[in-house]
């Protein structure tokens, strides 16, 4: 028998959308260096600020993704993420899907990271603040081989501290 964990609770996070949330530090020109290095990107636009004035961006950018990453924890945060390892229900994630939003009400251990489909609109460029905000679009249940699976589609919406569009993520998350 299917367990339907779609309840009216799980039903009413679904929309919800947190509150704008900054990046603990502006854009730096040697995170863009490292990311282009990791990316295998090396474009003179990235890093060439003579090069970059000549385009129509007037400045070095970011590469399309970055933004995606600029979300770490900030130096003052001191609490250990594995503080909880003795913990035999600890799996090295928090419940939380996002920052500002609220767990998903589902009973289920297990999360995997189900993709991401993105839509690039504009680069960060080196100096500038990247602000991000999560919306639960939709959460749906599925019966697969392993059994009963619930899926947690979450939008991200990226933008520099001016506002400007960045891109916009769209991430599965799946709950088994």
């Amino acid at each position: 028998m299917t367990v339907n964990y779609i309840t009216d609770a799980v039903r009413g996070v679904i929309g919800m959308r947190s509150d704008w949330i900054e990046a603990s530090h502006a854009v730096e020109s040697s995170e863009v260096r490292r990311f282009f290095q990791a990316i295998m990107d090396p474009n003179r636009r990235y890093w060439d600020k003579a090069y970059a004035a000549e385009t129509r961006y007037g400045a070095p950018v970011t590469p399309p993704g970055f933004p995606v990453h600029a979300f770490r924890r900030p130096p003052e945060q001191a609490d250990d993420p594995f503080d909880n390892r003795s913990d035999p229900e600890f799996d090295g994630t928090g419940r939380f899907m996002r920052l500002g939003l609220p767990k998903v009400p589902v009973p289920l251990a297990g999360i995997l990271n189900g993709g991401y489909e993105y839509e690039f609109y504009s680069y960060a460029k080196v100096g500038e603040r990247i602000r991000c905000r999560s919306t639960y679009r939709d959460i749906y249940q599925r019966t697969g081989k392993s059994g009963t699976m619930v899926l947690v589609a979450i939008e991200d919406e990226y933008a520099s501290d001016s506002g400007r569009l960045l891109l916009k993520s769209l991430n599965t998350q799946i709950m088994r």
